[in-house]
């Protein structure tokens, strides 16, 4: 029988991985920039970690959660987003414990049944920061700022922010009883999950993609902020704009997780249609609390890589030049083979790339394949070379040769870089 990938899921081949590697090298570098250390947890935890860490009335729990049974009985799930997983390695390993605040980012796949679309797979990756330990705005801002910089550095046009507050516990309270009075008149004409969520959390309603129409003169929950809440707000909102963070406020943005308070956003990038948005964050006060630690503040976002590869290509941004071959061996004769084999390892052992042929084919297909690579320089190595201990080296842009010695070849190279 044939075997295929299953549905929802991708095979990232050569030529098209270099791309990925390009963004994650972004990452990397991005985030020690900013002092947050990567952190890797387990690609499967206890169901009740996602239950309880990214909400029972949200759509990742109710419908798209990957949940299964061990050999032990226990209920496991592939993990549909990074934050809860983060949060639980850092309640497990008392980092709460560190005296500055802890700052984390992570890279890796995800899991979520839904139906797959441009940007939305099965299976996807994201880049996702944790800060852990301080209720400060200019952590907020710092977070949104990193995550913009990231989408500025890539190249992506037109990167904007949206951001909201979704307040405080005291401030939602008050806020929960203003929009259940707008919505309850209507909740018949709304779509099932929005009538089954307008008791336990009617702020998810707000994110409901069916019935957006129906949400025109919805009350503004900054109508409803207390001081402490509105203060932070304009905060994170001047700090942004000291950060030149090309940033609007949204009032309806409340992001589809249970778990945020305070500042929420979205950071988005021109895309395809409607397929702007590449991740998006906010604080989560209470979390670490919820899931057994003590009670420490927390922001974060997460960025899915499919969708910021997406809009790449779409924007026609190529990030995705295969790095050039320092050198292409070429090897003509019994005992020049066997010598380019050396002279490969060692010119690998210093740092540079290489490659030869395995296939014993002619020199003119040789050559063919060194310009497959793109290759810097192709060492051309005869018997006859071999016997006075040189070797020919031609420049694959200039088509100069030259002749050098087989013990310069490496510092040869290396000089003209």
């Amino acid at each position: 029988m044939a075997f295929q990938k299953p549905t929802g899921t991708q095979d990232l081949l050569p030529g098209v991985v270099e791309k990925w590697q390009f963004v994650e090298g972004k990452i990397r570098d991005l985030c020690r920039r900013f002092n947050y250390r990567e952190i890797r947890t387990p690609i499967f935890e206890q169901t009740t970690l996602f239950e309880r860490g990214v909400g029972e009335t949200t759509d990742i729990v109710e419908k798209e959660m990957y949940t299964f049974k061990d050999k032990g009985d226990r209920s496991m799930t592939l993990r549909p987003e990074g934050t809860a997983g983060v949060v639980r390695a850092f309640v497990e390993n008392k980092l709460y414990g560190e005296p500055d605040v802890t700052k984390l980012y992570y890279v890796g796949p995800m899991f979520r049944y839904e139906r797959p679309q441009a940007g939305r797979q099965r299976q996807f990756h994201q880049f996702g920061v944790e800060a852990f330990g301080a209720v400060d705005p200019a952590i907020d801002a710092e977070v949104i700022a990193l995550g913009y910089q990231f989408c500025v550095e890539l190249g992506l046009k037109d990167v904007k922010v949206e951001v909201n507050s979704v307040g405080n516990a005291a401030s939602r309270a008050a806020y929960r009883e203003e929009l259940l009075g707008f919505l309850r008149p209507m909740k018949d004409t709304l779509c099932k999950d929005c009538q089954n969520r307008m008791e336990r959390n009617p702020l998810r309603v707000l994110d409901c993609k069916v019935d957006q129409d129906k949400f025109v003169g919805a009350p503004s929950i900054l109508d409803s902020l207390d001081e402490e809440a509105t203060n932070h707000f304009a905060k994170v909102q001047s700090l942004l704009e000291d950060f030149d963070v090309d940033y609007t406020v949204n009032t309806r943005l409340v992001r589809g997780l249970d778990y945020y308070t305070m500042t929420a956003f979205e950071l988005k990038a021109q895309g395809i249609g409607a397929i702007d948005t590449v991740g998006g964050g906010g604080r989560y006060n209470g979390l670490v609390g919820d899931i057994g630690g003590p009670d420490q503040p927390g922001i974060g976002f997460g960025i899915g890589l499919e969708r910021i590869q997406l809009i790449l290509e779409h924007q026609n941004i190529d990030v995705s030049a295969l790095a050039p071959l320092d050198v292409y061996f070429v090897a003509l004769g019994e005992a020049a083979d066997r010598e380019v084999n050396r002279q490969l390892f060692k010119l690998r052992q210093s740092g540079l790339s290489g490659e030869r042929d395995y296939l014993g084919r002619k020199m003119k297909a040789q050559m063919k394949s060194a310009d497959r690579y793109k290759a810097r320089y192709t060492a051309i190595l005869g018997d006859d070379e071999l016997e006075r201990g040189e070797i020919a080296l031609k420049a694959m842009d200039t088509g100069e040769q030259q002749t050098v010695k087989l013990e310069e070849l490496i510092a040869t190279i290396q000089g003209a870089k």
